[in-house]
């Protein structure tokens, strides 16, 4: 016999709405994840959360009927391409990307038929057109041996993070043909401000996502992707560090290594531009509605999803 859900007064939200939301996702028999850059109370109310690999190889192993991916669309989008058996939810639909957004597949077609020849690798923050025009995914935990495995006797193209690609260039030693992409998180950090930060906290770490401009990478003792950052967070001897990612990540760092002194890195100008403005979309709100209502719902064409199916599964094999 199912539980009975809390009431919602009016036909609104519930008085408690964790309560609720944790009674709605075994009513559902849902699985909720959430990517490190999520709201607090959303990773907190989450069954797994990781970055973009990590929840991909989730996604595609978890036998839920349904999954409510807290993320942005490209994450979800993947997990329905990994799992298509699951209905997969997400808590709202305009939750996109500026750098999947920046790589328009029509115009990525175009530059891959002017080098025919290429191998093309793909960062996961892409969108399903993009991945299905490409013969691997990669993500920023496993850029580096993705392109190192790449055929060397062809040229690669990277798509669509410039910035991450640059970085894998000059890790690999690999000559890339770069797609023109970035992200207007770690795009926005001042490196101008960063120094003073370093200036007034000698003792402090700076450490940084490879999607930042390479100028501030110089400037990093450590890059890494979001899990390589926490975890780097975790074992290192230093008790404070200065985050050039995005800010979410400073949830798990404080649940995870707690006593250590967290800085975020400033953006430019004085905003809350540190902060995604996709992934804050989502909340927990949204996160119950979605599951109550079951939508909105990632549906996708079944030849586009087989397409992009086949390079996610090659990076799968590649990362094992």
């Amino acid at each position: 016999m199912s539980q009975a859900l809390p009431k919602a007064p009016y036909g609104g939200l519930p008085a408690n709405l964790l309560e609720a939301f944790a009674a709605l996702k075994k009513e559902r028999g849902a699985v909720v994840l959430a990517h490190y850059y999520q709201e607090p109370e959303i990773q907190d109310a989450a069954d797994f959360v990781g970055d973009s690999l990590e929840l991909a190889r989730f996604a595609q192993k978890s036998q839920a009927g349904t999954i409510l991916f807290c993320g942005v669309h490209f994450m979800a989008e993947g997990a329905k391409i990994l799992n298509p058996r699951a209905r997969v939810l997400m808590p709202d639909l305009r939750a996109g990307c500026s750098l999947s957004d920046s790589c328009p597949p029509e115009a990525f077609a175009r530059f891959r038929a002017r080098h025919r020849n290429a191998f093309v690798v793909s960062y996961i923050n892409c969108s399903a057109a993009i991945k299905a025009q490409s013969d691997v995914i990669c993500t920023s935990s496993n850029a580096a041996r993705i392109v190192e495995r790449a055929p060397k006797d062809r040229p690669v193209i990277f798509a669509p993070d410039r910035n991450l690609g640059a970085w894998v260039a000059g890790q690999t030693g690999r000559e890339l043909l770069l797609w023109q992409g970035t992200c207007i998180v770690h795009e926005t950090f001042s490196e101008r401000k960063i120094i003073d930060l370093q200036t007034r906290h000698p003792e402090a770490e700076l450490i940084a996502h490879p999607e930042c401009e390479p100028s501030l990478l110089a400037r990093a003792v450590f890059v890494g992707s979001t899990s390589k950052l926490l975890k780097h967070v975790i074992e290192s001897p230093k008790r404070a560090f200065i985050v050039a990612t995005e800010s979410g990540i400073l949830h798990q760092m404080k649940l995870k290594a707690p006593g250590k002194t967290l800085i975020p890195a400033p953006p430019n100008q004085n905003c809350a531009c540190n902060e995604c403005p996709f992934m804050k979309l989502n909340t927990l709100e949204k996160c119950y509605l979605a599951l109550r209502d079951g939508a909105p719902e990632i549906t996708m064409d079944e030849e586009l999803r087989l397409k992009a199916l086949a390079p996610l599964e090659r990076m799968l094999e590649w990362s094992a």
